[in-house]
C-alpha cells in the first residue's frame, strides 16, 4: 500500500489497474478500523488492483479536489477517472464490489 500525495497521486491513479484510494487521518478512529481491512484487500488482490492512502491532514489540496467531507472515504479510480466512492468503514467484500473485481 502506497502513501499518496500531490507529487505521485496522478501517476498512481492513472495506471491500467484500478486504484483504490483511502482518504484518512491518524486521529480518526474509523480510519484506524479501515486500515487492516485495506491491507488485507491489497494482499488478496495483489496484481489486480493498486491500493493507496492519502492523509487528508498532510494533503488538504487533494482532499478538497475530491470533495472529501467525511473520513474514511474510499475512491476507486480507473484510468484516472473516479468510478466509485464510499464513505465510512468498508468490508473486504464491499471493497471488491466497488472495484469491480
Amino acid at each position: 500500500m502506497k502513501e499518496l500525495n500531490a507529487t505521485n497521486f496522478s501517476e498512481e491513479t492513472n495506471k491500467e489497474l484500478p486504484a483504490v484510494v483511502d482518504f484518512w487521518a491518524s486521529w480518526c478512529g474509523p480510519c484506524r478500523s479501515q486500515a487492516p481491512i485495506l491491507e488485507q484487500f491489497a494482499a488478496k488482490y495483489a496484481g489486480k488492483v493498486n491500493v493507496g492512502k492519502v492523509n487528508v491532514d498532510e494533503n488538504p489540496d487533494l482532499a478538497q479536489k475530491f470533495g472529501i467531507m467525511s473520513i474514511p472515504t474510499i475512491i476507486v479510480f480507473k484510468g484516472g477517472e473516479v468510478v466509485a466512492r464510499a464513505v465510512g468503514v468498508q468490508s473486504l467484500e464491499n471493497l471488491a464490489k466497488l472495484t469491480g473485481i
